[in-house]
C-alpha cells in the first residue's frame, strides 16, 4: 500500500502540526481515517477554533506536571502564535484569555493544507494495528498493509465519536508494551442523581458558580441542561472529578446577610434568575418571603446555596466530550524527543498521551506543542 520514513498515525491537530514541521522534503504519509483532515479542529470553539491561551500554565493540567513543564519550556503559547503569524494568521483575543481564529477555524485547516501535499496524505484509511516489522514497522489498515522506517500515534482520544474518534492509539500502545492510564470522557457535562433532578426544570438558565473539588475552585458559568450541568465551570470540574461529591458556591461573592436588610421578596435580591431563585428556594424548603422577615433557622437552609454539596451520577459520556482524559502513560515517553522509551523510532503526541487540559485552547496548545518537539526529533 505504502512505504515512507515516517507514518503519522491521525489527520488532527498534533499529526497536521507535526507534517506541517517536518516539511514537504521529509518522506511522511498522515494516515487518516475521516475523509477530510481537521475534523475536530472544525468544530472547536464554536467553529472559530480555540488555538492556545494567554494563562498557559503546567497546573491547568491533568498529568505529570514536570513532563508537561518540559514541552512548554521549548514550545509555549509565544511560539504557538508567532507560528501562526508567519503563516499569515493572525489569532484574536477573546474571552479575556483564549486566543481564536479571526473568522474561522478553517483558517488554521487552510493553512495545513498548503504546507501538506495531498500525495501524502491518506484519508479514509482506518488503522487497525502496527506491529514492528525488520528495519521499522507494520501498519494494517482496512485498505491494506504498509510500512515505515518510524511512526508516530497522533490519533487522538475516544471524544467526538461521531468525528471517528476511536481508542485505536491506545491499543496500538498497548500492544507495544506501553502501560495506559484509565480512560474517562473529560471536559462533559456530569448528569444528576434524583436529588437534584430539579435542576432539570432550569434548562438553559446559565449562572456565575465557584466549583469546589480535589482541592480545587473553578470560577466559571454552570449551564444547567436537558440531561444535567454543563458550562465552563462544570466541564473543567469534570476534568478532576473522581466520583462523589462536589461543593457549588451559586452565590460567589454574595453575602447572604444582606438578605435580612432588604424589603423584597427573596427571589428578588438573590442573584440568581428568578426561576432559579424559586426553584432552589423550594428545594431547601423556604418560603419565599421578605429578605427582613428571614430567621436564623431560614438563613441557615439558604447558606446551602453557598455550599450547595452533591454527588454528580455521572458523565454525559464521550459522544459530549471535548476531551479524554487519561492515555498512554508518560513515563515511557522521552519529553525531550516524544518517543518511547520502550520502543526505538515510536513517538507519541497530543491527546492521545495522559494529557488533558481545562477548557480554553489548552489541548490545541499541547497538541501543537508536543508535535513541534517530535518534529525536532526526526529532523535532528
Amino acid at each position: 500500500m505504502f512505504r515512507c520514513e515516517t507514518a503519522i498515525l491521525g489527520g488532527g491537530a498534533s499529526g497536521l502540526m507535526l507534517a506541517s514541521l517536518l516539511g514537504p522534503r521529509h518522506d511522511y504519509r498522515i494516515l487518516e481515517g475521516n475523509a477530510t483532515i481537521g475534523a475536530k479542529i472544525a468544530v472547536s470553539g464554536g467553529g472559530r477554533c480555540n488555538l492556545t491561551n494567554r494563562r498557559l500554565d503546567p497546573r491547568r493540567y491533568r498529568g505529570d506536571e514536570r513532563f508537561i513543564s518540559r514541552i512548554f519550556a521549548r514550545y509555549d503559547n509565544r511560539w504557538l502564535l508567532d507560528w501562526f503569524g508567519r503563516q499569515g494568521l493572525e489569532p484574536v483575543l477573546r474571552k479575556r484569555w483564549q486566543y481564536f481564529c479571526p473568522h474561522s477555524a478553517q483558517e488554521v485547516i487552510g493553512i495545513f493544507r498548503r504546507r501538506i501535499s495531498p500525495s501524502k496524505l491518506l484519508v479514509s484509511t482506518r488503522i487497525e494495528g502496527v506491529e514492528p516489522a525488520d528495519g521499522g514497522f507494520r501498519i494494517r489498515t482496512d485498505r491494506g498493509t504498509g510500512t515505515a522506517r518510524r511512526v508516530v500515534v497522533a490519533t487522538g482520544g475516544m471524544s467526538y465519536p461521531r468525528l471517528g474518534a476511536s481508542g485505536i492509539g491506545l491499543k496500538i500502545a498497548e500492544a507495544l508494551g506501553h502501560p495506559v492510564v484509565p480512560t474517562a470522557p473529560a471536559l462533559v457535562g456530569l448528569t444528576l442523581q434524583k436529588g437534584e433532578f430539579f435542576f432539570k426544570s432550569l434548562s438553559g438558565i446559565a449562572v456565575p458558580v465557584r466549583i469546589a473539588l480535589a482541592e480545587r475552585a473553578i470560577e466559571s458559568d454552570l449551564l444547567f441542561a436537558h440531561r444535567g450541568i454543563s458550562g465552563p465551570a462544570v466541564l473543567d470540574a469534570s476534568l478532576w472529578w473522581e466520583r462523589g461529591e462536589i461543593a457549588v458556591d451559586f452565590l460567589p461573592g454574595f453575602a447572604l446577610e444582606s438578605l435580612t436588610r432588604s424589603p423584597r421578596q427573596l427571589t428578588s435580591p438573590l442573584p440568581l434568575p428568578r426561576r432559579a431563585a424559586k426553584a432552589f428556594l423550594d428545594a431547601l424548603g423556604v418560603r419565599d418571603m421578605a429578605g427582613r422577615r428571614c430567621d436564623a433557622e431560614t438563613l441557615k437552609r439558604l447558606e446551602r446555596l453557598k455550599d450547595y454539596r452533591f454527588a454528580p451520577a455521572g458523565t454525559m459520556g464521550y459522544s459530549r466530550a471535548e476531551a479524554m482524559r487519561g492515555g498512554v502513560a508518560t513515563d515511557g515517553i522521552d519529553p525531550d524527543t516524544m518517543q518511547s522509551r520502550k520502543c526505538p523510532e515510536l513517538y507519541f503526541v497530543g491527546e492521545v498521551l495522559d494529557v488533558t487540559g481545562e477548557v480554553g485552547g489548552y489541548n490545541f496548545q499541547w497538541a501543537f506543542s508536543s508535535a513541534a518537539v517530535c518534529a525536532e526529533a526526526i529532523e535532528s
